[in-house]
């Protein structure tokens, strides 16, 4: 089996969260120089807590090893590792727009997703799940896949 077995590494850029979180902050940060007191401050403090939140979650690494899917966020500060003896089955899926983008519960599981729709839904043995946010789904699936054995 890990003789066929081809690494998989990709890393999807966060576009919703460099839009929507990225823009404002540099706007506040510029802004902030040319507003009177306080206002100044409140901007500065909400455009560097913008931009760390944006550092955070503004891309997705995914690596698919032998044994495990790993996800990296950002800078990798935020991981997870899900070892494929947990999971049961995995299927491509496509998100409803209403679930966003980041780290979030969506009733059976949690999510990770930085941009768009499309992602991978590992189900594990007790029936709940895990939703990869992907821009290359099919490949994901693919290698996690190949990967199980399947």
């Amino acid at each position: 089996m890990f003789a066929a077995f081809n690494a998989y590494r990709h890393t999807q850029a966060g576009t919703v969260i460099r839009c929507t979180v990225f823009a404002p902050a540099i706007a506040m940060l510029a802004a902030a120089p040319f507003v009177a007191q306080p206002a100044a401050t409140i901007l500065t403090a909400t455009g560097l807590l913008l931009g760390a939140v944006g550092l955070l979650f503004h891309q997705l690494r995914v690596e698919v090893q032998p044994d495990a899917v790993e996800l990296a966020l950002g800078p990798g500060l935020l991981r997870k590792r899900i070892e494929f003896r947990e999971v049961r089955a995995a299927r491509a899926v496509r998100n409803h727009w209403l679930m966003g983008w980041g780290i979030r519960w969506i009733g059976k599981g949690w999510m990770w997703n930085v941009s768009g729709l499309d992602a991978v839904e590992l189900e594990y043995a007790n029936g709940r799940v895990f939703r990869i946010g992907t821009d290359d789904a099919a490949n994901l699936l693919a290698a996690i896949q190949a990967a199980r054995g399947v």
